[in-house]
């Protein structure tokens, strides 16, 4: 439980930081802007290879990582439906709200936890496989070829099937995420002058999107006062409840595995919405107020869900 509240008090103290920064007007909208493009771009694209390209392809492809996926496909799946069916959310909008609802704070408040409650931080490794060359390359796909069309019909001009196709493949987190699987495939090992300067620029990735997301909470419309209620509680729902329970039926009654498995499987799945979704939304600009608000108030309400979880399943 100590490695669950340290996770949690950590990440609280940076997004309070740029909460702080933004009452203070040290930072203001474009100061976010920069963060948040400084991390899409460079930050963590770097942080991908180094922690991509120093995990065990075993870890990576174990069993849990058919649980993992279970749950994160179900969750995405029936927001999707709801965003389209029933809301007629945009298909960009549509993307950040899957993202909210399936996409896990895998790094910052993930190793931690999986390393203090699991007492093993490679649990974490198929869950980070699932994201980053699943999910976000999926939604992110839609993302680019919804922009690209923005783009051409504004200034009058087609893009080639060709361009939409390699579109996926000039987003800098496909390829950082690519890169850093290709290490861990081959077992490769960058040389120092490579690795140090990536892991340098990549620890900006976590704190720089935290920042930002506080500077948004302060300058932005009061979390739950931009977007429908049912919307945000529906994603919320989706991604403390469905997903680790789709994630437990998975390892426990599919898979078999163990009691540990079982433990890491769930408690993995039931994380809150990663903070890296706010900054997507932040770059392509759309569905932003939704990732805000999912993010704050999956975070707030993933430590009794986690201490509930734990409790039952430990």
């Amino acid at each position: 439980m100590q490695g669950l509240l340290a996770g949690f008090v950590t990440i609280g103290s940076i997004i309070a930081l740029g909460f702080l920064l933004a009452h203070l007007k040290i930072l203001d909208a474009s100061s976010q802007r920069v963060l948040s493009r400084i991390a899409f771009f460079v930050a963590s694209p770097a942080l991908m290879i180094t922690v991509l390209g120093s995990t065990d392809v075993s870890q990576l492809f174990s069993a849990n990582l058919v649980a993992s996926i279970a749950g994160v496909a179900v969750s995405a799946s029936v927001y999707i439906a709801l965003a389209r069916l029933v809301w007629h959310r945009t298909a960009p909008d549509t993307v950040i709200g899957a993202f909210s609802s399936a996409y896990v704070n895998a790094g910052n408040l993930g190793l931690p936890i999986a390393a203090y409650v699991l007492g093993d931080a490679s649990l974490i490794a198929p869950m980070l496989l699932t994201q980053l060359i699943l999910l976000q390359p999926l939604g992110l796909a839609v993302l680019d070829y919804s922009l690209a069309r923005r783009r051409a019909g504004s200034t009058g001009v087609s893009r080639s099937w060709l361009h939409r196709l390699s579109q996926p493949l000039r987003n800098p987190l496909m390829l950082g995420s690519l890169i850093g699987l290709g290490l861990s495939v081959f077992d490769l090992e960058l040389p120092p002058i490579v690795a140090d300067p990536l892991e340098l620029v990549g620890g900006m990735a976590v704190p720089g999107m935290l920042i930002a997301y506080g500077v948004s909470l302060r300058l932005g419309p009061r979390p739950g006062a931009g977007e429908p209620p049912v919307q945000i509680a529906t994603i919320v729902g989706l991604k403390l409840v469905l997903q680790p329970l789709v994630a437990f039926l998975v390892a426990r009654y599919v898979l078999g595995l163990d009691d540990s498995g079982v433990l890491a499987v769930t408690v993995v799945a039931a994380l809150p919405t990663a903070q890296n979704v706010f900054t997507h939304a932040v770059r392509y600009d759309t569905g932003i107020i939704v990732a805000r608000d999912s993010i704050f108030i999956s975070t707030l309400l993933a430590v009794p869900a986690l201490a509930v979880i734990v409790a039952l399943l430990a």
